[in-house]
């Protein structure tokens, strides 16, 4: 059977994890014809990228689904560390942060990944569009008006022709080998690490272990709790090269941990994990773009993958969204902006995992800089407190009627949003952009306006009356 459809699909995304599904909801709420295909015949099961950071916080709070994410998970936990079996003390990777009116979710929320990707697939859903499991890319052809894709799913073959393709499908990329853009770094194979979901019912949920040696007390296993249940992501260094099983995992605990009570059961997803850490040397190539692992492959160290994917997925939407409307001036910027973050997190990530090869007493600790609240999209060239391509701060207002509010709940949906500081005339009204005054208690203000009760919003933009402040679809700053 070779059949060819004609549909409506604009964009096509092959790959269903964060990434495929993030970029699928932000196009679907845009009423953009979507499909997403997988080529699994089954929704994956691991906890895997199980460090939700504060900045995807934000982005799921604009894509709806924050609110089931955080009913799901549950905090960072406090790690109990045990060296030659002896109680050695409490830590966190990150001491929690208190929110301020500027960003309210400071600190990394943890839910395994299997549970995050569902809760996606149930807000996509939502906008009607369903996984395509057991449907696989087999080829593809672009112009200059469109791409020609070749699907392979129950026993046949389908043609389907769309305006853009998006490869979210991982670091083995099918996209990316065929258009034959090199995937730079490399591949260490003399450090293995046996990552797993397992229950061990000895241990108290509601903490995190690290077991080691007393002689070489970073040398160990991590066991963190899971929520939604009562298993752990258990993580440990492979001396030789084994497959992953509960024997070798019981193996490994009964070695570090010393604890005969420490009995493993339900391995439900296991793997051996070996540094591979790469980034594409090219994001786009015409109509067709890289996102996620298939763009860039991160070591686990510092909790980066799935989140820079999912922030692909944010910057791309809108700027398809744009160009689908007849504006394809944005697209470069995809790879510019996307490519430069990519290259800095997986600079981040590597540093944290040589320290955690050399026995670094800080290895475990986590640092500003991996929450990714201060990723930017300015020119380096510029230096100013707060300007164009920065994060778009949070701020408590009230609305007309007085109710609070947040600036984020402006910034929500598709649009883009004005910002006009002061009693000053209301901005003329364009198209998909949100135009707000912000006014200070007792001044008064024509059409929509919020009020800055207590000067948060005027600090966080640094703005006085006359100040004109554009936020992007995806939160950061628009040139003003």
């Amino acid at each position: 059977m070779h059949d060819h459809t004609l549909d409506h699909t604009r964009v096509l995304i092959t790959g269903a994890g964060p990434t495929g599904l993030a970029l699928a909801i932000d196009l679907a709420r845009r009423n953009i014809p979507v499909r997403i295909i997988d080529q699994a015949t089954a929704f994956f099961a691991g906890s895997r990228g199980d460090g939700i950071q504060p900045r995807t916080l934000e982005v799921f709070d604009d894509l709806g689904v924050l609110d089931a994410v955080h009913a799901a998970g549950a905090p960072a936990p406090v790690m109990r560390a045990y060296f030659g079996g002896e109680f050695a003390g409490e830590h966190r990777a990150a001491e929690p942060v208190e929110p301020t009116p500027a960003v309210p979710y400071p600190n990394i929320w943890v839910l395994g990944q299997s549970r995050t990707e569902a809760i996606l697939r149930d807000r996509l859903a939502e906008f009607g569009v369903r996984v395509e499991l057991a449907t696989a890319l087999v080829s593809f052809q672009q112009d200059d008006t469109g791409v020609t894709a070749e699907l392979a799913h129950d026993g046949g073959t389908e043609t389907v022709r769309v305006a853009y393709l998006v490869g979210a499908d991982g670091g083995r990329s099918t996209v990316r080998k065929t258009l034959g853009i090199p995937f730079e770094g490399n591949t260490d194979d003399s450090i293995r690490m046996l990552l797993g979901d397992v229950s061990a019912d000895a241990l108290d949920h509601d903490y995190g272990y690290w077991f080691a040696g007393a002689a070489r007390p970073m040398e160990g296993i991590a066991l963190s709790p899971l929520p939604g249940g009562g298993q752990f992501q258990f993580g440990a260094p492979l001396r030789e090269d084994v497959e992953p099983s509960l024997e070798v995992l019981q193996e490994l605990i009964d070695r570090y941990a010393g604890n005969p009570d420490i009995v493993l059961s339900d391995l439900t997803w296991a793997t051996v994990w070996r540094p591979n850490i790469r980034l594409a040397q090219r994001f786009r190539a015409g109509r067709v773009f890289l996102a996620g692992d298939a763009a860039h492959v991160h070591p686990p160290t510092g909790g980066q993958g799935m989140n820079t994917g999912i922030q692909d997925a944010y910057n791309l939407g809108w700027k398809l969204a744009a160009a689908l409307a007849g504006d394809e001036s944005l697209l470069d910027s995809y790879e510019s902006e996307r490519r430069t973050v990519a290259a800095r997190v997986l600079g981040i990530s590597t540093e944290l995992l040589d320290k955690l090869v050399d026995g670094a007493e800080d290895a475990l600790q986590r640092g500003e800089e991996t929450r990714q609240l201060d990723i930017s999209y300015r020119d380096p060239a510029d230096r100013g407190a707060l300007i164009a391509g920065d994060r778009a701060p949070d701020a408590p207002v009230k609305d007309v009627a007085g109710q609070p509010i947040r600036l984020f709940d402006l910034f929500r949906g598709p649009h883009s949003t004005l910002l006009t500081f002061g009693d000053s005339n209301a901005p003329t009204a364009e198209p998909g952009v949100e135009s707000y005054t912000v006014i200070r208690p007792g001044d008064k203000a024509a059409g929509r306006h919020v009020v800055d009760v207590d000067g948060h919003a005027f600090d966080a933009y640094q703005a006085v009356a006359g100040t004109v402040i554009r936020i992007r679809p995806d939160g950061y700053l628009a040139h003003r």
